[in-house]
């Protein structure tokens, strides 16, 4: 279950469009600096240039583990705040290609909601740096989450 505070928090910064108390709440969020604006109906995830972020200083270029930490970490927020889970999501899988170098400016990214299942979604994340047409990476990730209400259960597994 999600905590009534952090529940609390929610929707209080999604009805400021507020995330930044959010984010407080996640140390790594913090760490690498992840921001969060609402963009009409949507959320638009920002990590801003930073030289701890770096992993290749001779380009210099942001570490790859950072980049897929950040998409990881924008669809687990996105989640949180459209999905209708119970409790926090759970990372099931994650999956990311890399396109491009992602170069020492701030990186951008959007998550798109494919699937929310009983108990698993599939969140697509994109994330690119000038140009939204020109993705630096890509990723898919499964989240397992808890209904809002209890499934009611006829002791027969359930059919496909």
């Amino acid at each position: 279950m999600i905590p009534e505070d952090v529940r609390l928090q929610l929707n209080a910064a999604h009805a400021r469009g507020d995330y930044e108390p959010l984010l407080g709440l996640i140390p790594y969020a913090g760490l690498i600096g992840i921001q969060c604006q609402r963009e009409g109906d949507d959320l638009l995830f920002c990590l801003p240039a930073s030289q701890r972020n770096i992993g290749n200083p001779l380009l210099p270029a942001i570490h790859g583990g950072v980049i897929a930490g950040f998409m990881e970490l924008a669809a687990a927020l996105y989640l949180l705040v459209y999905s209708e889970s119970a409790s926090i999501p759970k990372i099931i899988d994650f999956s990311i290609d890399y396109l491009r170098a992602g170069h020492f400016r701030d990186t951008y990214a959007q998550c798109q909601l494919f699937r929310q299942g009983r108990r698993v979604t599939n969140v697509a994340i994109t994330a690119w740096q000038a140009d939204r047409h020109s993705p630096i990476a890509t990723a898919r990730a499964h989240f397992k989450i808890e209904p809002q209400k209890p499934l009611k259960s006829s002791g027969q597994p359930p059919s496909a």
